[in-house]
């Protein structure tokens, strides 16, 4: 019972379970008042993701959703992190699911000669901060950040991975 998550593309038979667990983490585990209208994205998945050297990924585990991450092309060979979320019960070092999807995202984006990837994190995330920081990203300013980082208004932290 203890088999790894795998990570696929983002496919549309997906997007219900997508927008909840991304919600369902949101707004059940940390409290967060965001809505899905407040995250048009998540509708629009394949055209908002896939441009560029963006993509969207999922994290599935027996056909179910447990986990996303997505990367947006902003220019200049930078791309921003985006809809880190697991499930609660694939959290940690049983299914490594957050490994397996950073994994992905740092594979996709050195075969694309990526330069940098940028994200934006709320200040409830620690264990998301932990997480950066222990696989090379640094802590930035928010002045730090390229003009086409999409800043969205729970982003208070600010992280960056140069390869």
């Amino acid at each position: 019972m203890n088999s790894k998550p795998v990570v696929k593309e983002y496919i549309h038979e997906y997007q219900d379970q997508v927008v909840q667990l991304i919600l369902d983490i949101q707004q059940k585990e940390y409290n967060i008042a965001i809505t899905k209208n407040d995250q048009p994205d998540l509708f629009t998945i394949e055209e908002f993701y896939r441009q560029g050297n963006g993509n969207f990924w999922v994290a599935l585990y027996e056909n179910r959703v447990v986990g996303t991450i997505s990367l947006l092309d902003i220019g200049e060979n930078q791309v921003a992190l985006r809809k880190v979320f697991v499930d609660k019960h694939f959290r940690g070092p049983i299914y490594q699911t957050a490994n397996l999807l950073l994994e992905t995202v740092m594979n996709w984006s050195r075969e694309r000669n990526v330069g940098a990837i940028i994200l934006g994190t709320t200040p409830q995330f620690k264990a998301a901060h932990r997480f950066y920081e222990k696989n090379g990203f640094i802590s930035i300013d928010q002045a730090d950040l390229p003009e086409s980082f999409p800043i969205l208004k729970v982003d208070k932290k600010f992280y960056k991975y140069v390869f």
